[in-house]
């Protein structure tokens, strides 16, 4: 996969606004500021293929980019308390609608942040992945805010406690330094492969 050749592609802020599944998709989820426009931008090393937003929250949109053969999407981000209930149920029927949906899903990537442990937000998507049977690895962002002593430990941490969820495995990554990049990449080309007959 040429990550190089990517390029944005829509915003839909409507479930009935998605497009057709043509292609696989790599889908990444995470809490608000938790880093999914920095990853993404690091991943086809580009700096502003997907905007990173001041405002946590901001974005209530499903993000398509397409990215070689495949699309990455991104999901709103999720626990950010200032929007309104009505704003939050739209998020919550675009979510549902987009996993409801018979969609070519290779896998998706949740978004957790190295330093903290999971929030209450955090282990509910972690619930909702595993109720609804979605595949999914895990990279723990701002791995460069981490002592090199502690990285063995917190991502052991992690694998424990993302285990329950069925989750496939754990990365640690940094969009500032580049750390875990390269894994992260090599998985999803392994599960484009193994999907290809999708």
């Amino acid at each position: 996969m040429n990550y190089n050749n990517a390029q944005f592609l829509a915003s839909y802020g409507l479930s009935s606004q998605l497009p057709d599944s043509d292609r696989p998709e790599f889908v990444f989820s995470g809490r608000s500021n938790v880093g999914k426009s920095s990853l993404i931008n690091k991943l086809c090393n580009r700096k502003n293929l997907a905007r990173v937003s001041a405002t946590p929250g901001k974005t209530a949109t499903i993000n398509f980019y397409q990215v070689d053969s495949v699309y990455f999407v991104d999901l709103p981000g999720y626990g950010y308390a200032r929007v309104s209930d009505q704003e939050r149920r739209r998020w919550d029927d675009l979510i549902n609608s987009y996993f409801d949906a018979a969609r070519k899903r290779a896998v998706l990537i949740q978004l957790l942040d190295s330093r903290h442990a999971p929030s209450a937000d955090d282990r509910q998507m972690l619930e909702y992945l595993r109720y609804h049977g979605v595949e999914f690895a895990v990279a723990l962002t701002k791995a460069d805010k981490l002592k090199k002593s502690q990285m063995a430990a917190t991502r052991e941490e992690f694998v424990r406690i993302c285990a329950e969820y069925g989750c496939k495995d754990v990365f640690l990554v940094s969009s500032e330094n580049g750390q875990g990049i390269g894994e992260l990449q090599a998985f999803l080309a392994q599960r484009l492969e193994a999907d290809n007959g999708l």
